[in-house]
């Protein structure tokens, strides 16, 4: 399965907190990294006033279920110092399930397709650029 992670941090040493958690990924065997965008810094969206971020993609390849890697980097952000306390506040390590193979899934605290994606350039522009063919419908459309 091939899947799609935005990845994203705006405080503490950015580019330092972008690597660990790819280098937590690279350290999961049952997890390959096929595909990592550039590195693009962006202005914040939405949120309490904060520092632009550094955002990029990753492609994986992976059996994992989409619950259980949901776990996966739930836990690779809490182990970089992220604490979730304001909604859409600042944060060492966001990352977010954009797409999960070709699959629509739709369960508390799990949307996939990403639903604000297809809204946001600091995704679309690096997922582009790892995959530009890539045909993204909305969930009506499918």
């Amino acid at each position: 399965m091939y899947v799609y992670i935005g990845i994203g941090s705006n405080l503490g040493d950015r580019l330092a907190n972008i690597n660990s958690a790819i280098e937590e990924l690279k350290s999961n065997p049952e997890i390959r990294i096929e595909k990592i965008s550039s590195i693009i810094e962006t202005a914040p969206v939405g949120g309490p006033a904060q520092g632009n971020y550094l955002n990029g993609v990753i492609k994986i390849e992976t059996e994992i279920s989409a619950r259980s890697l949901l776990c996966i980097l739930q836990n690779i952000e809490k182990k970089l110092g992220r604490i979730r306390t304001v909604k859409d506040g600042p944060r060492t390590m966001d990352l977010d399930m954009l797409l999960y193979g070709d699959k629509i899934i739709n369960e508390p605290g799990l949307k996939v397709p990403h639903p604000k994606m297809l809204e946001r350039e600091f995704v679309m522009k690096p997922l582009l650029e790892i995959e530009p063919n890539l045909i993204l419908t909305t969930n009506d459309e499918r």
